[in-house]
């Protein structure tokens, strides 16, 4: 016998039924309680339930089924991990708004690209269809005549009504069936009846229309706009559709506009494990926070990238970023965007860059430079231009060779000789010349890599950190007076004749060969220090090297440049030392610059965010205008450098000759302090602030050794060890050098 469960399998008795579980334990003080619960009248209990809502029920229902109870889904609990998306207040959210103007819309430079782009293509095309104009007109003429014997045929087809009709009397006639047949027949009949009628007053309808045009009051452009419109309709209708009667322009497309599935399939097929397993799993890892959109020649996307995935490792795979979007490698720019290291800013240009022509320096045919303002240096791939300056600024620019560094370099030179008030000192250690056009406008000049004018380069550097020395007493001088409220050189003083605080640029190209020499040491030492006091007194300092390295390019340099310019470097190391620790890692890499092909292509830092920029070519004729503009410039301000001034400089960092003329009579071995005192003495504009040490580095190059000399203090009559140099080393050294130089 099987029992029945009066709530139903799976249900759960209600507590209001006043149902107790036999199992409970009973209150010992009920009297009533028994031992296995109270007998509850199961009628009176059911009685007292709620009764529930009748289900609604379908219209064809019979409503006899009375035992159908919906099935609610059991209710969810609160999420064990709250979502990490935190809700913001209506009234505190900033919607972020569409500029109302486009970007690629201001700026002049990047209007008149996109306007040349699409003047080119139009003017192009336009000569290239003009050109075949007349096969056009034949071949137009030609297929109007098909069209037109075509469209007389298909009208009599539709008259006739054996579209279709004749077919089907053909099947009854093949099948002997003689009523279908007739009746076929007779409904082509009825058809034809009307429709000979609509064709014949149609026709009539449409000659009389084109007789009023072609010889009504109607002007001789309305006639040849409805003829060509005729025969091109005409040709398109007799034409096949695999004919064309126009020529393909282009045999390939040369741009392809970015889309979202573009860009995913490209980033899905450059071989990081990161964004394949995040795709795989959901297809929106790769999402874009920004629409898609043009921005000057190109198109630009921002895009998140999986979590875990940073832009650096993108970037890195420029090249096979660009074979998944099937364009040049100079036409894909990808580079981190701000807001987190998992963002990527895409830009791809409608043509390779080294196919647009870049745009021309603004300073080559007119205007001045203020080196205390910023002015045009380079052009990022959405042809904007980057502006730089170059006072309270020194500059390193790396790159191996091919890549542009000199003219770079030499960029920067050129603004300066356009502010006539800068003077211009330097050296170039490759010996072939980039800088001889300059000579004119240049306070001090050398071109080679020789020892002797290796030399004079380190003498340059010495006079440099002493310039700077002299100039602290200048600036401390005028603030005292309120002219330097902050205790660096002001546009006012740098016009001041006679303050001495005159804007100084000093370059030197490959500097390796420098820091590598004998003198090498020393002249980065005081190179050093000349960097880091220099910048707020009007010392700019111009440095390029193609060896980045520890042993070619001291680390305290890098360390205190503030504004760098990274070519193409073939390796990680180089990278880092010319832009900074970490650069590659943050995606800056410079080795994605292929040298020659992509000339004048690097990593610009120290002006807003690290990116990719080409400096303007100045070369040739355009760079015989510039300086003879600057000579003009110099000569009217009365800042033009003469031939007697530049050979006094070269004889102030002798040092060698300057001490032997101090050196005491009759003394053989002199301490550094005194030999300090005397030369500053002999030449103030030169040594006044040298220290013992700085003596000691100028003459270790030339293989002086500086060591403990006993001797007598003329001040206060004592004996004491310091530290000082012979007589004879200095007069061996000077003879070793001359020899040198003869031989």
């Amino acid at each position: 016998m099987t029992t029945t469960d009066p709530f139903g399998p799976g249900a759960s008795p209600d507590p209001d039924d006043g149902w107790t579980d036999p199992t409970s334990p009973t209150d010992p003080a009920d009297p009533t309680a028994g031992p296995g619960g109270e007998v509850v009248d199961l009628a009176e209990a059911r009685a007292r339930r709620p009764v529930p809502a009748p289900p609604t029920t379908d219209p064809g229902d019979d409503g006899e089924d009375r035992e159908s109870v919906a099935v609610e889904p059991a209710p969810l609990g609160v999420p064990v991990d709250p979502s990490d998306e935190t809700a913001v207040p209506a009234g505190r959210v900033r919607p972020v708004r569409a500029p109302i103007v486009p970007a690629w819309l201001r700026s002049r430079v990047a209007v008149r690209t996109a306007a040349r782009q699409t003047s080119r293509n139009v003017g192009y095309a336009a000569g290239f269809h003009a050109l075949r104009a007349p096969k056009y007109a034949l071949l137009t003429v030609w297929w109007a005549m098909v069209g037109g014997f075509r469209l007389v045929g298909r009208l009599l087809r539709w008259a006739s009504a054996e579209e279709g009709n004749w077919a089907l009397r053909q099947d009854a006639a093949r099948r002997n069936d003689t009523a279908a047949w007739l009746q076929l027949d007779r409904a082509r009949q009825r058809q034809s009846t009307t429709r000979w009628p609509i064709l014949g007053i149609s026709t009539v309808l449409v000659l009389v229309a084109y007789l009023v045009v072609w010889f009504g009051p109607w002007p001789s452009l309305v006639r040849l706009a409805v003829l060509v419109g005729t025969v091109v309709g005409l040709a398109r209708l007799g034409r096949p559709a695999d004919r064309p009667i126009l020529d393909r322009v282009t045999n390939g497309p040369a741009y392809r506009k970015l889309t979202a599935e573009l860009v995913r399939r490209a980033l899905t097929s450059i071989g990081l494990a990161g964004i394949n397993s995040a795709v795989a799993k959901d297809p929106g890892a790769i999402s874009f926070p920004v629409e898609i959109h043009r921005d000057g020649p190109g198109h630009l996307a921002i895009v998140d990238l999986p979590y875990g995935v940073e832009a650096a490792e993108v970037v890195a795979r420029r090249g096979r970023l660009a074979s998944g979007l099937r364009l040049p490698l100079d036409q894909v720019w990808p580079e981190p965007s701000p807001g987190h290291t998992g963002r990527l800013a895409l830009w791809v240009g409608h043509e390779p860059a080294s196919k647009m022509r870049p745009p021309a320096w603004p300073l080559i045919r007119s205007g001045k430079v203020d080196v205390f303002e910023p002015f045009a240096f380079a052009t990022t791939p959405r042809m904007t231009t980057v502006c730089v300056s170059l006072m309270f600024r020194n500059w390193l620019f790396g790159g191996q060779p091919g890549s542009g560094k000199t003219f770079a370099l030499r960029l920067l030179v050129a603004a300066a000789a356009l502010d006539p008030r800068a003077e211009i000192r330097g050296y170039e250690l490759k010996g072939v010349g980039d800088f001889a056009d300059f000579e004119p406008v240049l306070a001090e000049y050398g071109n080679g890599f020789d020892e002797a004018t290796i030399e004079r380069a380190a003498g340059m550097v010495d006079w440099v950190y002493a310039e700077c020395q002299r100039r602290s007493e200048r600036i401390d001088y005028y603030r005292a007076r309120g002219m330097a409220p902050e205790g660096k050189v002001t546009p006012q003083l740098a016009s001041l004749k006679g303050s001495g605080l005159h804007p100084l640029v000093v370059f030197i190209d490959e500097a390796q060969e420098l820091f590598v020499s004998r003198w090498g040491k020393a002249a980065g030492e005081t190179l050093e220090r000349a960097i880091k006091l220099g910048r707020a007194l009007g010392v700019i300092i111009l440095l390029g090297t193609q060896i980045p390295d520890k042993d070619s390019l001291p680390t305290g340099i890098t360390r205190n440049v503030n504004s760098r310019f990274c070519l193409s470097v073939a390796d990680q190391t180089a990278n880092d030392m010319i832009l900074g620790t970490s650069a590659y890692k943050n995606g800056y890499r410079a080795t994605v610059f292929e040298p020659v092909t992509e000339a004048g292509w690097g990593i610009l830092a120290g002006f807003g965010k690290p990116g990719a920029d080409r400096s303007f070519y100045v070369a040739g004729p355009d760079l015989v205008r510039v300086v003879a503009r600057a000579v003009e410039l110099r000569a009217e301000a009365g800042t033009l450098p003469t031939p007697a001034e530049r050979t006094r400089t070269t004889e102030v960092l002798d040092v060698l000759a300057d001490v032997a003329a101090v050196w005491p009579l009759g003394e053989d071995k002199v301490w550094n302090d005194t030999l300090c005192s005397l030369l500053a003495e002999h030449r103030p504009d030169a040594y006044t602030g040298w220290k013992p040490a700085q003596l000691t580095a100028a003459l270790t190059p030339h293989g002086i050794t500086v060591g403990q000399i006993w001797g007598t203090d003329p001040a206060t009559g004592k004996g004491g060890n310091r530290r000082g140099v012979t007589h004879a080393d200095i007069l061996t050294a000077i003879t070793e050098r001359e020899r040198k130089r003869s031989g």
